[in-house]
């Protein structure tokens, strides 16, 4: 036998090579096959006809949870901060902060004005009380007074005669009030020592109201009488001004008055007299059965009124 027949007797019995085909999916073991084949560890080129391999498709995505429903402090801070302000809120805001304030300031004034007598002991109530007491009984009085006259005005066979006597003493009052004319009567002398210099024209202006208020009818005031229009300055040097004459320690009070309201008027709790001992001013009170004051003041001619009745 020939060469040649060996040779087609040999390709007969080799097996036919399988055409791949295109459209099936290779398997495992092939892809590592070729993998290990493939020189310089490159992958091997598939066609583009091959369906993509599970491995790279992309997983489906999870459907998003919905956020939990905030309560009602968290709506409550979302909503007031950050603030969001108009200017129209923004000058309401103000105007509510300054009343407030003031509010405030007022109910602190109020409570610091009612500490002294919250403080204070029983009888000082009473006494205060007391002297409240005597005002309206005066006022009751002068009220009473003026009727009386007015009645014997209208009774009196002679009007005439009856209203010259009432001028006259009217007259003697009001002459008393406006420093013209001397007076006597009970009263209290009040003595301010102030070996310090500490007391001013305000706290002597503090002690001549709440003696008015008393029911003083005539003040001096080391040999100054005090009226209606006086008044009172810090004197240069030291020393206070009274209605322009200055005067020095220890100041002299002359009132005429009832001694049992004036008294007790300076001595109430946080009152003149407390005032000036904080100043280390020594304050002493005397009652008198006859206290004079004989200071007087010039009486001044209007220059441009003049009674209605001429």
């Amino acid at each position: 036998m020939s060469n040649q027949d060996e040779t087609d007797k040999t390709t007969e019995k080799a097996p036919k090579a399988t055409p791949e085909n295109p459209l099936r999916k290779k398997l495992p073991e092939e892809v590592q096959a070729e993998a290990r084949e493939t020189p310089n560890g490159e992958a091997p080129q598939t066609s583009s006809q091959e369906p993509e391999s599970e491995a790279s498709e992309s997983p489906e995505a999870e459907p998003e949870q919905p956020e939990p429903p905030l309560s009602g402090r968290q709506r409550l801070v979302n909503g007031l901060w950050p603030p969001r302000l108009s200017r129209a809120q923004f000058i309401v805001a103000l105007l509510l902060f300054g009343l407030g304030f003031g509010l405030a300031v007022q109910v602190a004034s109020n409570s610091d004005g009612g500490g002294a007598l919250r403080g204070a002991r029983q009888e000082d109530l009473v006494r205060i009380l007391d002297e409240l007491d005597d005002r309206t009984q005066r006022l009751e009085e002068e009220k009473q007074g003026l009727e009386d006259q007015r009645t014997e005005l209208e009774n009196s066979s002679d009007q005439a005669e009856e209203a010259r006597k009432q001028t006259v003493e009217k007259e003697k009052q009001l002459g008393i009030l406006a420093g013209t004319v001397a007076a006597q009567g009970p009263g209290i002398t009040l003595t301010i020592d102030d070996t310090k210099g500490a007391v001013e024209a305000d706290m002597l202006l503090d002690a001549i109201q709440e003696l008015r208020a008393a029911g003083s009818e005539a003040i001096q005031v080391n040999g100054v009488r005090v009226v209606a229009s006086t008044y009172l300055t810090d004197a240069s040097g030291g020393g206070v001004s009274v209605d322009g004459n200055k005067i020095s320690a220890p100041y002299r009070f002359k009132v005429i008055g009832k001694p049992q309201d004036l008294e007790p008027a300076l001595n109430i709790p946080g009152g003149v007299v407390q005032t000036l001992e904080k100043e280390q001013a020594t304050v002493t009170v005397e009652r008198s059965d006859k206290i004079i004051v004989d200071a007087l003041r010039p009486a001044k001619q209007p220059d441009y009124a003049r009674s209605s009745s001429q």
